[in-house]
């Protein structure tokens, strides 16, 4: 059993200025004012469009990241809509192949509860392992693997539909480790693409109101 951490990475080369130039190109199509267009209007443009909530001219943009979390964790992510994924599968998986399945260990447990949960990712591997050894396609062997299996998960949704998911999951109410993957997702997208996520950057990251 081999043991890995959540991540996230981009899958996008951003460019977040072009990202805000062409929002604006879109956003000012709505009012005919193109020829307000410079070469720094971009930012202004699109923080009042978002202080107006005149959210849907970001969806002219997407971002795709690629995500590895848990299976319990990508069954909440593909909830999200509207949104493209392409997800590892263990139909088509055979984890035989490397004599091991890969999890994702969750956070706070205690020695002893890490213990039982050791336990219980070793007798899955090895119940499964058996049941492809006596010849068990990988898609019924499947029904044994843990929620806490590694997945790997494209991820792409517009900048809006990226607000609404860090609305979501950043919150205190969603599951830790989401929050974790959230907050971690919203830190790099912040990080690339000016002013969009300032707000919930500001709220999330910083614990700023």
């Amino acid at each position: 059993m081999r043991i890995v951490p959540l991540s996230v990475t981009l899958e996008d080369k951003l460019d977040g200025m072009e990202i805000l130039k062409k929002i604006e190109r879109m956003g000012r199509t709505c009012y005919k004012s193109e020829d307000k267009i410079t070469d720094d209007s971009a930012t202004k443009f699109v923080r009042q469009r978002l202080d107006e909530k005149h959210v849907s001219v970001i969806e002219h943009v997407s971002v795709t990241v690629r995500i590895i979390c848990n299976r319990g964790l990508s069954h909440e992510i593909v909830r999200h809509r509207i949104g493209s994924y392409s997800q590892e599968s263990t139909r088509y998986c055979n984890y035989n192949k490397a004599s091991e399945i890969t999890v994702i260990k969750p956070t706070g447990l205690t020695t002893q509860q890490e213990t039982i949960w050791s336990l219980a990712m070793t007798a899955a591997q090895e119940r499964y392992l058996d049941l492809i050894d006596l010849g068990c396609s990988p898609q019924v062997a499947r029904g044994v693997l843990p929620i806490d299996l590694k997945t790997e998960i494209c991820v792409t949704y517009n900048l809006r539909t990226w607000r609404w998911f860090f609305t979501q999951r950043c919150s205190p109410a969603a599951h830790p480790q989401m929050q974790e993957l959230a907050k971690n997702t919203l830190d790099l997208l912040s990080a690339h693409i000016p002013v969009v996520f300032d707000d919930l950057a500001k709220k999330y990251i910083w614990g700023l109101e």
